[in-house]
């Protein structure tokens, strides 16, 4: 609401109403906070605990292969087989200025499961490799054994 000082009455008013734009941005800001944690779960795999960890943080710009505890293979989320993982990673790399894959193998997965997805990334040419845990938490973490 506002008043009109002095002028004709009844006259269009060049003043811009921001509160509104204010609200709606807002509540914009609301729903992107909300929503983005939930894009960036991925497949739900139960990761291999280790003490001898470092934290790299999370970028979309990653390559993620997750192997799941039934062998299947997923690229940054997508369900793919695993002769189609040398042909689909090489075109995805070719964009990329940083070639490194992570995989992200569930803790039941066959060791085989996972040494056939590196066999796989080496034949692509994929030399930067990671291998994506969960920090171990308890005596380790004090300097036990």
């Amino acid at each position: 609401m506002s008043m009109d000082v002095g002028g004709t009455k009844g006259g269009l008013k060049a003043d811009i109403n921001v509160t509104p734009l204010v609200d709606v941005m807002l509540v914009l800001l609301i729903i992107m906070m909300l929503i983005a944690p939930m894009l960036q779960q991925g497949v739900s795999v139960r990761l291999p605990q280790a003490a001898n960890t470092a934290d790299k943080p999370e970028t979309q710009d990653q390559t993620v292969v997750a192997v799941t505890s039934d062998k299947r293979l997923y690229l940054n989320g997508v369900p793919i087989q695993e002769g189609e993982l040398q042909s689909k990673i090489q075109t995805l790399m070719e964009t990329k200025k940083e070639k490194i894959v992570l995989i992200k193998g569930d803790e039941e997965a066959p060791y085989s499961a996972i040494m056939s997805t590196m066999d796989r990334l080496r034949e692509a040419n994929i030399e930067n490799i990671g291998l994506i845990t969960e920090r171990k938490i308890g005596r380790a973490g004090m300097g036990g054994q």
